[in-house]
């Protein structure tokens, strides 16, 4: 299968979930992951067809420091506009943050979220998309226009995807780690629900339920 229709299925497949799934069936969960399981099977069996290891796709530590460094100063400054942000419209949230086991496991568990995006959208679609226009702007900036429109109708993660997308997807093309892009991905929606006001997130919620 061509590169282009492989990154079309995934899209198609997760555009079901978010669009098709809840008027139909609502938040049944295991309806849900019939189009999932099906974007995992596309992607296992095109990274076979296609040769390509594990370590390939970002699922390595090697070069974990690597892309880290890569991804610290964008993020810092990424982390302080957001502040300034939540400052000018008085709904910083930092202050509730309270470390402990609970923020432990809903960070962990932000982290595994994340990871699952990180791995289609880098591990499949980011190298599908360098397969069709090389490494450099016109992949990098295709992969963040996906992972963004996958979020629409919520203006913004909307924006905060694109501009995160942008970072992950070039981070990626220098150091390929999905543990470090998913480090990332889960440190900045910290950042985002403790900063920007609430009520503009609509919950994070996208697709058909961003109106429920």
């Amino acid at each position: 299968m061509p590169p282009l229709a492989e990154i079309l299925s995934i899209v198609i497949c997760v555009l079901i979930v978010e669009w098709a799934v809840p008027p139909l069936f609502g938040k049944n969960f295991l309806v849900g992951l019939i189009p999932v399981g099906a974007a995992f099977i596309i992607m296992f069996l095109s990274h076979r067809a296609r040769r390509e290891s594990l370590r390939e796709l970002g699922w390595r530590i090697d070069n974990l420091g690597k892309s880290l460094w890569l991804l610290a100063a964008p993020m810092l400054l990424a982390t302080l506009a957001l502040i300034f942000i939540g400052w000018l419209s008085g709904s910083l949230r930092l202050g509730d943050v309270r470390f402990g086991w609970s923020l432990l496991w809903t960070y962990l568990g932000l982290f595994v979220w994340a990871l699952i995006q990180q791995y289609p959208l880098q591990g499949f679609i980011n190298r599908r998309a360098q397969m069709i226009w090389g490494k450099g702007a016109g992949s990098i900036l295709f992969t963040a226009s996906i992972f963004a429109l996958l979020h629409l109708p919520n203006f913004w993660l909307t924006a905060a995807t694109f501009g995160g997308g942008l970072l992950w997807a070039a981070v990626y093309q220098r150091a390929p780690n999905l543990f470090a892009t998913a480090l990332s991905h889960s440190l900045m929606t910290v950042v985002l629900v403790t900063t920007v006001p609430y009520s503009s997130l609509h919950g994070l919620r996208v697709g058909y339920n961003y109106y429920w």
